[in-house]
């Protein structure tokens, strides 16, 4: 399966962009640049914005205040960008029934998506499971299989809200694995997680919010051996931040 990272997605850049709903002022002043290359994580306490910048960067959520470019586009449709969240739907159909109707939906002709279904459930190790009722996969089966949906239209940006969460060490390690194998094929990753570890095993960047603010970024050897902030320092530590 070939998945190539067309030019005209990348980067996504944030400039001093402000995201309000009523009185709340969710994300604030937040500058970013997302390119091509190894994953970029986001960590931060609870509510410290993730879901919404994942959300915002695939287009979901206008800027309150500030910009958001695609490929230097400031409107840009999300075709070949996707984004799977904490805790995806499965139909109710089987496990190839699920990624078909994706294909479907994303306009692949019938007589391509026998293939295609099963290069994609063969990509998140699925293969001999085609049948099985999504809802019946444990759930480690059904984050992959919510991956597989995910890549149906060959992304060039892949946004995971904490895809891992809740899972036991070995579905965990599986998503890692898919991670990396789309990482490789070209595809952008752009993941939030509550696990360190996890941030130490995957990132090429890392950022770090805290109620709404873009507190340090950068490449992860330097965030996780010499954070410049001591917010960075105190939750790399494991202590609350104020």
């Amino acid at each position: 399966m070939t998945m190539r990272a067309p030019a005209s997605e990348l980067p996504i850049v944030f400039t001093d962009v402000a995201i309000v709903a009523g009185d709340v002022t969710i994300l604030d002043g937040i500058n970013l640049f997302f390119s091509t290359g190894l994953p970029t994580i986001l960590i931060g306490p609870n509510g410290a914005g993730k879901t919404t910048l994942l959300r915002a960067a695939m287009g979901l959520m206008p800027a309150s205040r500030g910009r958001i470019t695609w490929g230097g586009r400031e409107t840009s449709e999300p075709v070949r960008r996707a984004i799977m969240f904490q805790r995806p739907a499965m139909l109710r159909r089987s496990a190839a029934g699920n990624v078909g109707y994706a294909l479907a939906a994303a306009g692949m002709p019938r007589g391509e998506r026998k293939t295609r279904t099963a290069d994609l459930l063969a990509l998140v190790g699925l293969q001999g499971l085609e049948a099985r009722a999504a809802r019946r996969l444990s759930g480690g089966e059904q984050q992959r299989l919510a991956l597989a949906r995910a890549l149906v239209r060959d992304p060039a940006v892949l946004f995971l809200d904490e895809p891992t969460a809740s899972l036991d060490p070995y579905a965990t390690k599986a998503i890692e694995d898919i991670v990396r194998a789309v990482t490789t094929r070209g595809v952008k990753v752009v993941m939030s997680t509550h696990d360190l570890g996890q941030a130490k095993r995957l990132a090429g960047d890392i950022v770090l919010l805290h109620r709404g603010r873009l507190i340090e970024s950068g490449p992860a050897k330097e965030f996780f051996e010499m954070p410049r902030t001591p917010e960075a320092g105190k939750f790399i530590a494991g202590e609350l931040l104020d």
